[in-house]
C-alpha cells in the first residue's frame, strides 16, 4: 500500500500519551498506517525525575531519553514547533511543513503559566528540568531559614510531588545536617495532600507531623514578592520565605489556547472515549479535561482508548474499549520509602483510592515501572 492509500494520524506530543499511543498503533498496524509523531523536543523524560535531579540524586544528562532512540514500524517522529492546529480541517502546521490528518490526536501536555502569578519568574520553580537543574545548584547553601513549597494553582501535574518534594527536602537538610536550623511548609489549593484516597493524605499529614513540616491546605500563592521575601497567599496572608520552591499555575500550551480547542485553559472531551466536539479529533494527557489527575499514568490509560478504537475503526471490526480512569501513583516519604496508591475514578459513583504503606521494597515496584516504559518506547 502507498503512504497515499494509507490512513493519515497525526499525533501531537510525545509524552506519555503520544508514545504510548503510537506504540499501539505500531503493533497493531505496522506499516498499514501513516503515523507522524510530532514534539518539539530531542528528549523524554520521566516527570518524578526532575525530583531527583533536584536534590542531587541523578545528572540531569541521565533521565534524558533521546527520541532518535524511538524507532516504530509505521511511524515517524519529527521534531518540529507546531505554530497553528485547524482542528475543523485537521491540519497542522510547524515551523517545517504542514500536515493533514484523516485522525488528529491533540497530546501536547500541560504548559506553565508563570505570568498568572506576579513574581515567580523571579524565583524557583521545581516542574521543569531547567528549574530542577537550577535548584540543584541553590540548595546546597540553604542552611538556615525558611523553605516553602507552594502551589500556585490546581489542577496540576502529579498531584503528590508537592508532598514529596518537602519530604525528599526534609531528608536533603537532614543528609546535610542543618534541618533544625530550617522550617519547611507546604501551601496546596487542595484540601488534602492527594483527595480521592484519605488513607493516602492521612499517612501524608502523619509524615509531615512526624517531622515538623507545616501544612497550609486549601490555600494557593497569588504572588511572589522577591524584594521582600514573601509570598501572598489566595486569602491575604503573607508568609516570609528564605527559599521558595514553586509549582505555576498549568494550562494548555498557548498554540491549543489559539486553535480555539479549549475552554478554561483545557481542552473538552468524552471523558470515557477522549473524542472531542472536531470530528476525528481527540485530546489525550495533561491537556485534556477527563477530570482523573494530570499524571503520566493516566495520559497512558488514555492513550490506550483511543488506541483501541482507532484500530477498531481502521480494521473496520470490534468496537474500542473505553478509558478506565485507573491509575497508580508512587510517592516518595522518604528515607528511601515509597508509598502507592491505585486510584479508580470511574467504576464508582465517586473516585476511590486503595493505599499501600510506604516500603523501601516498592522502590523496585517505581523502578519498573519506568524501567519497563523505557524499555518499551525507547527499546532500553
Amino acid at each position: 500500500m502507498s503512504t497515499a492509500n494509507k490512513p493519515r494520524i497525526v499525533v501531537l506530543g510525545a509524552g506519555f500519551g503520544g508514545l504510548e499511543l503510537t506504540t499501539l498503533l505500531s503493533e497493531a498496524m505496522g506499516d498499514g498506517v501513516d503515523v507522524t509523531l510530532i514534539d518539539k523536543s530531542d528528549a523524554f523524560v520521566f516527570g518524578f525525575s526532575k525530583l531527583d535531579v533536584m536534590f542531587g540524586l541523578k545528572a540531569a544528562e541521565a533521565v534524558r531519553l533521546p527520541y532518535n532512540r524511538y524507532a516504530k514500524p509505521g511511524v515517524k517522529l519529527l521534531k518540529r514547533t507546531i505554530t497553528a492546529i485547524d482542528a475543523e480541517r485537521r491540519r497542522v502546521t510547524t515551523d517545517d511543513g504542514v500536515y493533514d490528518a484523516d485522525y488528529l490526536i491533540v497530546a501536547l501536555g500541560a504548559e506553565y503559566d508563570f505570568d498568572a502569578t506576579p513574581g515567580l519568574s523571579g524565583t524557583n520553580e521545581f516542574y521543569t528540568v531547567a528549574g530542577a537543574e537550577r535548584l540543584r545548584d541553590v540548595l546546597p547553601s540553604f542552611k538556615k531559614g525558611r523553605a516553602m513549597v507552594g502551589v500556585c494553582g490546581a489542577p496540576y501535574k502529579c498531584p503528590p510531588a508537592p508532598s514529596e518534594c518537602v519530604l525528599m527536602l526534609h531528608d536533603y537538610l537532614m543528609r546535610k545536617g542543618v534541618r533544625e536550623a530550617c522550617e519547611i511548609s507546604l501551601v496546596l489549593p487542595l484540601g488534602s495532600p492527594v483527595p480521592p484516597s484519605p488513607d493516602t493524605s492521612k499517612a501524608l499529614l502523619a509524615a509531615f507531623a512526624e517531622r515538623g513540616i507545616k501544612f497550609i491546605p486549601s490555600r494557593r500563592v497569588a504572588s511572589v514578592d522577591n524584594a521582600r521575601n514573601m509570598a501572598m497567599l489566595d486569602d491575604g496572608t503573607e508568609m516570609p520565605f528564605d527559599l521558595f520552591l514553586g509549582v505555576p499555575k498549568h494550562r494548555v500550551p498557548p498554540v491549543v489556547l489559539e486553535s480555539g480547542m479549549s475552554e478554561n485553559g483545557w481542552i473538552p472531551v468524552n471523558p470515557r472515549t477522549l473524542e472531542t466536539k472536531y470530528r476525528n479529533v481527540y485530546a489525550v494527557g495533561d491537556g485534556a479535561n477527563t477530570g482523573t489527575p494530570k499524571a503520566g499514568v493516566f495520559a497512558e490509560g488514555a492513550a490506550r482508548a483511543v488506541a483501541s478504537a482507532l484500530i477498531a475503526k481502521l480494521r473496520g471490526s470490534g468496537n474500542g474499549t473505553l478509558y478506565d480512569g485507573f491509575g497508580t501513583c508512587y510517592i516518595e516519604f522518604g528515607g528511601g520509602r515509597i508509598g502507592k496508591v491505585e486510584v479508580d475514578f470511574f467504576s464508582g459513583p465517586a473516585p476511590t483510592g486503595n493505599y499501600h504503606e510506604p516500603s523501601v521494597a516498592l522502590r523496585a515496584d517505581k523502578e519498573k515501572f519506568g524501567s519497563s516504559r523505557r524499555s518499551r518506547w525507547f527499546g532500553s
